[in-house]
């Protein structure tokens, strides 16, 4: 089988490329800023260097939330083909804070209580009806950057004064009192693959390893596990980092990431989490083609068709209410334009084949 990491080239994915080496026959490292979507056909095609991305089995697309909309439209054209760990939804929820709550809320998942407000002024009006301190963050961003603390109503007046300059939402947190500490999980699949705590340094209330908060590693109870899976499922990702904080009132999902560094947490568990993503990848490549492979055989009997027909799995394709057959299908079939066919159908089935007359004139 073959294989595609598509990142922005970060330590965190040249582990993740080396790794998948080991397991795929052929691994191509493709540059996320390399690609383009061409959106003037009838389906969009990815381009890689202005030339069709080639097909492959397995397809990891990792990147900033600066690049959404091109990670969105990536996944969406190689989401039935190949196996891809992340929904394209995935990209559009997991790299928007707001989108992300929504989805927990949704899947009943226990956050810090949150208010959402279309813009700093707005956000201004919640102000008198909040205990202190609290947390303002921007939708988008990560490693903690855009994310502010306020102890008092004035301290977060001026903050939100500072955030009106930018014009976009804000969402305004509780602030769970943890002592500085919040413990990063990596979920791959329907495991926990590795879990730290983090540790804020002195004077600083973020965590995050690039704050510069210290990782140790941490044994996650049962309950924390089922948590962190229940949180990647929700957003569409078999493969990300859950971020959680165990307060007075339990413990909370506070953030998702689809795109998490494994340096610190690698270091701080001794763990190769890049290793268990390459061999996840595989596995699930590999199960994901068998699958299908097995589907289309009983699709193809259930049709009545030869041992050498070739059948693929595929979503029906609609244009002004005609059925538009892939393009794979028609080289199979080697009908021609203007060919006379036979075409029958029935609930649930249509069978196309060349009439008797032309058959017999080819022959």
């Amino acid at each position: 089988m073959n294989a595609a990491l598509i990142s922005l080239g970060s330590v965190s994915s040249k582990w993740t490329f080396e790794a998948m080496q080991k397991y795929f026959e052929s691994v191509d490292d493709i540059d996320l800023r390399e690609l383009e979507v061409d959106l003037g056909g009838k389906k969009h095609v990815v381009l890689h260097n202005g030339k069709k991305m080639k097909d492959y089995d397995c397809v990891y697309i990792k990147g900033s939330f600066r690049y959404i909309q091109i990670l969105n439209a990536v996944a969406s054209s190689v989401f039935e083909k190949a196996y891809t760990p992340i929904e394209p939804k995935g990209f559009t929820i997991g790299h928007d804070k707001m989108l992300t709550h929504l989805a927990l809320q949704r899947e009943n998942i226990p956050m810090p209580e949150t208010y959402i407000s279309a813009s700093p002024a707005g956000a201004k009006q919640l102000l008198e009806k909040l205990s202190y301190p609290i947390v303002l963050k921007f939708p988008s961003g990560t490693q903690g950057k855009g994310v502010m603390f306020a102890d008092s109503y004035l301290s977060a007046a001026s903050i939100l004064d500072a955030f009106s300059a930018l014009n976009q939402p804000v969402i305004i947190q509780r602030y769970v009192e943890t002592g500085g500490k919040d413990i990063r999980v990596i979920v791959v699949g329907d495991k926990v693959a590795a879990a730290m705590e983090r540790q804020a340094v002195e004077g600083e209330k973020r965590a995050n390893i690039h704050a510069g908060g210290k990782g140790q590693k941490v044994t996650l109870d049962y309950k924390s596990k089922e948590l962190a899976i229940k949180t990647a499922k929700a957003i569409g990702a078999e493969v990300c980092a859950v971020d959680l904080l165990k307060g007075k009132d339990g413990t909370m999902v506070i953030e998702v990431n689809l795109s998490p560094g494994l340096q610190g947490i690698t270091d701080a568990t001794g763990i190769n989490v890049a290793e268990k993503i390459a061999e996840y990848l595989y596995e699930s490549a590999k199960k994901f083609h068998g699958e299908n492979a097995q589907l289309s055989e009983k699709i193809a009997k259930a049709a009545g068709l030869s041992d050498s027909a070739k059948t693929i799995v595929t979503k029906v394709q609609l244009n002004r209410s005609r059925i538009v057959l892939p393009e794979i299908i028609t080289e199979i079939s080697g009908l021609r334009k203007d060919d006379e066919i036979l075409v029958s159908a029935e609930k649930n089935c249509i069978v196309v084949s060349r009439s008797k007359e032309v058959k017999d004139k080819k022959d």
